[in-house]
């Protein structure tokens, strides 16, 4: 693939996932937009239900990890990067899911940036910013 080609591609799959992050309060059930945006540390928990919630994260993740892995697959064209990359993406999906309950569940109240951190990882596309620079690095 020319490099030219490479740069569109790539470029239209950074705003896909731009539009993504536009269309989300629309998209996405997530109770917790409006709370950590305003004053959270004096308030409770907004009112949320947990099945409901994690689905939403799960397709909103499903939907970023689709769209970065396009665009790994697209700038290095290599299999091997594309499954460990799909494996990075289960396995940190997992995890973080797992940690984000714990904190919901035992509402972590000296942490509120421990859950407003963990929910950042789920739904923003964070780690295709890792990963696209340390296969750089790797490649060199």
């Amino acid at each position: 693939m020319r490099r030219n080609t490479k740069i569109i591609i790539a470029s239209s799959l950074f705003f896909a996932l731009i539009l993504v992050r536009a269309f989300a309060k629309d998209l996405f059930y997530d109770p917790f937009i409006e709370y950590f945006q305003n004053d959270y540390l004096l308030k409770d928990f907004p009112p949320f239900r947990i099945p409901k919630l994690m689905l939403h994260y799960f397709f909103r993740y499903l939907l970023n990890a689709v769209i970065s892995l396009a665009i790994i697959y697209v700038l290095f064209q290599k299999k091997s990067i594309l499954k460990f990359s799909l494996f990075f993406y289960g396995f940190m999906f997992f995890i973080l899911s797992i940690s984000f309950l714990v904190a919901l569940y035992y509402r972590v109240h000296h942490g509120y940036l421990l859950i407003f951190y963990l929910r950042r990882f789920i739904i923003h596309p964070l780690f295709v910013l890792l990963l696209i620079p340390a296969f750089y690095y790797n490649r060199k």
